[in-house]
């Protein structure tokens, strides 16, 4: 009651009390990359297994910058995200894939832009 902060459930984050900004977080783009490099971490993938199971969980290439692909999909940013599935740069986890991270026990830079968990694999253990 009376507090200064709101929870904006969708990105899990307390959010300051503002009319200009909406439930999709539309802030400085700055601002929500810092906000994106804070939330990105090493995570093991034996971590993930439920999400992936469920099919949340979206690769991506080594080739690019983490970061900009979420900030490209929090963004909505169809173009960019639609080239880049089309192109390989960014899929879902496959099995073949999925399996390999199991073997090796590998821990992969992952972000959450809900609904999905953005893996990458900077060991370069991906599949060949």
């Amino acid at each position: 009651m009376g507090s200064d902060h709101i929870v904006n459930s969708e990105q899990c984050d307390l959010t300051p009390r503002d009319k200009s900004m909406h439930e999709n977080f539309e802030v400085e783009p700055d601002v929500l990359k810092a906000k994106i490099i804070s939330e990105t971490a090493k995570i093991s993938w034996l971590e993930l297994q439920k999400f992936y199971a469920a099919g949340s969980v979206v690769q991506v290439s080594a080739e690019l910058d983490l970061v900009d692909v979420a900030f490209a999909f929090s963004q909505d940013d169809k173009t960019a995200v639609q080239n880049w599935l089309q192109t390989g740069l960014v899929d879902r986890v496959g099995d073949t894939q999925a399996q390999l991270w199991v073997e090796q026990k590998a821990e992969l830079w992952a972000v959450v832009i809900s609904p999905w968990i953005l893996v990458q694999d900077k060991a370069g253990s991906s599949t060949h």
